[in-house]
């Protein structure tokens, strides 16, 4: 989880001198003195941080003007042209602002727009466009609105302007009867009239004018000021609004308890909203169904305990998505916290239709920031699987993967249709890395924002719930990554509270200094009533609609109130507030649903560890075995003793509920480190590491060893290939290569066999024993041995870079059976082996076919498969395919065969013949080049004409 793109985003677009957020926010923050400033005359540029965004509010570092120009060759008026620095992430000095000596929130700059921009003689400069930062950019202050700022350049027109109070962009609240003080200015000498709705209030002659006038009628009040002379007539106003009184009101009858906050659809044409926002004064629902404007129908009552605002939305069209924010104190627009869809205008342009297909588009033009979206009378997803059982602990062989690193597509769909491939692999749950709401589309995701709306760079609703509803049918889990520790900057729970140093005091769910050095973003108070209510909703929502199995949380060490900041190391004692918080979520998730999985990314002292695992129906703390097995890849022996990570029992459980792992989205790749940094000792006589067929080959002795011992296992993406690109390959948290094609080498092939073939065998009912350990830790001759109901199973190997002798002690003596190679040994004279560098072997005392189609030994031993159809149900690589572009129908033969493949539409049409082809026994692939339109196909594989395998590729 750790690294996240901080910014980076931001950064290299503003770098870029691209400006994404170009909403026009003037905005009180910032002002121009003189008023009126051609392009060739001086000008001061006052900024205030404390206003704004208030990011760099109380900063004690420079901070720098990142400023550019709009133009008349400009696309809009908003669209930067002529940044004036040359690089966001480095201070410049030029750029650099005056901090006030009286105000430190204060900051000022002097410059003459024509010789200050790089600008062309043949440009004419209309509007200075600005954003603050730090030296580095990690910081940046903006609009309230999150936009930039811009100050128009005065073209010599007759003007007038009111200065004070500066124009905001959205209305300014006042109480009734309040007194405002209006200045306006003019170009030159002028009669300027004030008038307030329309009625005069005031006039003055000169260049500008103060003026005191009353605001009373409930609603929206203009002020105008008109201005006179020989020239010509120009007017400027601003709003204001005179909000009602805030009605105090119970909840109405149609909020279920527990579930209060979000919407509550009352009927087909009615909802309720509920917004918990303590010490706040008014809050207005606003949306498509008012126009986005603060009307007296969208003014929400305010709960007896001042806690929670509510309002009930009549006259809805049933089935109509309606755009919708809540509009705090008159200056703060937030989208729903407990949204289900949120559009954000910065990142949704860039999601594929084919992923996200009839979106709801942003309401351009009416507002501003993320919306939330709601929407009565909603189809329910039919769910298709009804007899699903979840896989026993012992069973459960967990996949990891990061949808945007697994799939070229990048989308719930082509997930669903790789499930042959994990199915096939012996997996029997899957672990999304997080897919709700996070900033920007490119991310692990754990910056979120949103927790119940999924991110819709995956793909839709419905799309996430056939994803899970196909591999419940297959009988496999699938677990969701959450990250309830902390929350970033486009989270409405930061920003109702939050005053640019950090979330303040008063905020509900924040700490505003972070209790442990490990976090990240905004950091959550799980002892406060607030976050436990909102945690145990976001487990509630994901369970009770999306028929999820679990859940895998992020940084759970985190959850805690015990000030540990600088010391790591107590972070991770035993505290016994983290385990009674977690022991209540637990009783809450099993209280929906009590078979769940809770899966904790813990790493703490093992008598908490010990403690959560044995509580009730158990959480299963993550147990890391990646330095150890890291050791046993590169054939080192001194640091590889994976038992703490890979044993239950290692850590005093009592059931098997320690996920061991060798690899994860947190830990280099094994393989690469072994390429990098691999035992070389042996080079000489021909035995080293670092040469990648041997590296390969070390990781069978890695799968052989973790996937005996018993308990639930995780497999991070492609492990089963050999994948070997570093975590760090263009940064630690960026999008990685998607390497498919590994599966069609020999090598990387075998691997994938073996990690099948030792799934297959650990869901043997004797690897639900507790009779099991590993011998000779610290020593390069390893053993698991196991001795269950029905069968034992030893698995011997040779962590080493040289041959050594290994005599294994046997629970038993007879006749044994080596799993992986077909053959048997009499161990009754407790026979010694030859064991060749990195070589292993797993025996059984019972005799265990490998997988059907294994291609770990000439097909033609497996008799059992000479009796079937002649070869496995094909799979076609890359899928989705893309028109155009080769693919490879893969399949495994039992016997030399002449094969025919022929593609069908989902109509039942030829639409492709492939040549019949005469293969040997193995593996085997058929090459093809689809030239079709895009859409779903059929692909039917015969061998000698006997019965046809069918399986599904989708066209791009």
């Amino acid at each position: 989880m750790r690294s996240l793109l901080l910014g980076a985003v931001m950064a290299l677009t503003a770098a870029l001198g691209l400006h994404p957020i170009t909403t026009l926010a003037q905005g009180a923050a910032v002002s121009a003195s003189p008023t009126f400033f051609r392009e060739t005359d001086q000008v001061t540029i006052t900024y205030d941080a404390s206003r704004g965004n208030a990011a760099l509010a109380g900063f004690s570092g420079p901070i720098y003007i990142w400023t550019g120009i709009v133009t008349n060759l400009s696309a809009t008026s908003t669209t930067w042209r002529h940044v004036k620095s040359p690089n966001f992430g480095q201070p410049d000095p030029l750029a650099q602002m005056t901090r006030s000596a009286t105000n430190p929130n204060l900051y000022t700059i002097d410059l003459t727009p024509r010789l200050f921009y790089p600008v062309p003689a043949n440009e004419t400069i209309l509007r200075l466009a600005m954003i603050f930062k730090d030296g580095t950019g990690a910081t940046v202050g903006r609009s309230d609105t999150g936009g930039d700022f811009f100050i128009d350049v005065w073209q010599g027109n007759y003007t007038v302007k009111i200065v004070d109070p500066l124009p905001t962009g959205t209305p300014q609240y006042v109480a009734a009867g309040t007194a405002v003080n209006i200045t306006a200015e003019a170009t030159e000498a002028s009669q300027l009239s004030f008038t307030l709705n329309g009625v005069p209030q005031a006039t003055a002659t000169g260049t500008s004018a103060t003026r005191s006038i009353t605001v009373s009628q409930p609603g929206r009040n203009a002020v105008r000021v008109t201005a006179t002379s020989a020239v010509g007539t120009a007017v400027d106003s601003v709003i204001f609004f005179v909000r009602p009184v805030v009605t105090t009101a119970a909840l109405p009858a149609g909020v279920v308890a527990g579930k209060e906050d979000g919407v509550t659809y009352v009927s087909p044409t009615s909802a309720i909203l509920v917004l918990t926002a303590p010490q706040k004064q008014f809050v207005y629902a606003i949306g498509e169904f008012n126009g986005f404007q603060p009307a007296a129908a969208g003014f929400m009552n305010r709960t007896p305990d001042g806690n929670r605002w509510w309002v009930q939305l009549n006259g809805l069209t049933p089935g109509q998505e309606y755009a919708y924010q809540f509009l705090i104190d008159g200056s703060l627009k937030v989208a729903d916290p407990y949204a289900e869809v949120i559009l954000d205008p910065n990142s949704d342009g860039s999601i594929p239709a084919v992923t996200y297909p009839n979106r709801k588009p942003y309401p351009l033009g009416q507002t501003t920031g993320i919306v939330s979206v709601l929407q009565t009378n909603q189809t329910p997803y039919v769910w298709q699987t009804t007899n699903y059982q979840r896989p026993k602990e012992t069973d459960l062989v967990i996949y990891e993967l990061l949808v945007r690193d697994f799939v070229a597509a990048k989308n719930y769909n082509t997930i669903r249709d790789t499930l042959d491939y994990l199915q096939r692999l012996g997996v029997t749950a899957i672990e999304l890395m997080p897919v709700s709401e996070f900033e920007n589309n490119d991310s692990w995701g754990y910056n979120p924002s949103f927790q119940m709306a999924l991110d819709k760079a995956y793909g839709t609703r419905d799309a996430y719930r056939a994803l899970i509803d196909e591999c419940h049918a297959r009988g496999m889990a699938v677990i969701m990554d959450v990250a309830l520790n902390h929350q970033f900057g486009q989270s409405p729970m930061v920003q109702m509270y939050f005053d640019g140093a950090g979330t303040t005091p008063a905020s509900p769910w924040f700490n505003r200094v972070a209790r442990h050095d490990f976090n990240v973003g905004n950091d959550m108070n799980h002892e406060s009533p607030f976050t436990k209510y909102w945690s145990k909703r976001v487990m509630s929502f994901w369970l009770e609609n999306f028929k999820i199995d679990g859940f895998r949380f992020d940084l759970s060490k985190g959850f805690t109130q015990r000030n540990t900041l600088g010391n790591t190391g107590a972070w991770g004692q035993y505290d016994a507030s983290r385990v009674a918080i977690w022991k209540d979520y637990a009783d809450h998730i099993w209280s929906v649903d009590t078979s769940a999985y809770i899966i904790l990314e813990h790493f703490a002292d093992n008598t908490e560890e010990r403690e959560l695992g044995n509580y009730r129906h158990g959480m299963m703390p993550w147990g890391n075995a990646h330095f150890a097995m890291s050791e046993v890849a590169k054939g080192f022996v001194g640091n590889s003793d994976f038992s703490y990570g890979l044993s239950y029992l290692s850590r005093g459980m009592t059931r098997p509920r320690l996920v061991g792992y060798a690899e994860s989205h947190d830990e280099e790749r094994l393989v690469y480190q072994s390429i990098n940094s691999g035992n070389q000792a042996q080079a000489a006589n021909g035995y080293n590491v670092r040469t990648p067929a041997i590296a390969l080959a070390r990781q069978e002795l890695v799968a052989a060893y973790m996937l005996t011992v018993p308990g639930p296992k995780m497999l991070w993406q492609f492990d089963e290939v050999g994948y070997d690109v570093s975590i760090n390959f263009n940064c630690r948290t960026c999008a990685k290569p998607i390497r498919w094609q590994y599966y069609q080498d020999a090598g990387r092939r075998r691997i994938y066999e073996v990690y099948r073939a030792m799934n297959r065998l650990r869901q043997h009912p004797s690897f639900e024993t507790a009779n099991f350990n590993i011998v000779g830790p610290g020593s390069s001759l390893r053993t698991v041995r196991v001795q269950g109901p029905g069968m034992s199973t030893v698995t011997i190997g040779n962590i080493a870079v040289v041959s050594q002798q290994m005599t294994p002690n046997f629970p038993q003596g007879g006749k044994w059976y080596d799993y992986l190679r077909n053959d048997s040994v009499d161990v009754t004279a407790n026979p010694t082996f030859t064991m060749a560098p990195g070589e292993y072997r797993v025996f059984t005392s019972v005799r265990q076919r490998l997988p059907a189609n294994s291609t770990l030994l000439g097909l033609a031993e497996e008799a059992d498969l000479t009796a079937r159809a002649g070869f496995s149900a094909p799979l076609v690589y890359p899928n989705p395919a893309v028109s155009g572009q080769a693919v490879s129908i893969a399949y495994d033969l039992a016997r030399p065969a002449t094969v025919q493949a022929t593609v069908f539409d989902v109509l039942g049409r030829v639409v492709t013949t492939l040549p019949a082809t005469r293969q040997a026994s193995g593996f085997q692939t058929l090459d093809w080049t689809p030239t079709l339109a895009p859409g779903t196909y059929l692909v039917r594989v015969q061998a000698d004409g006997g019965p046809a395998r069918v399986t599904r590729v989708v066209v791009r």
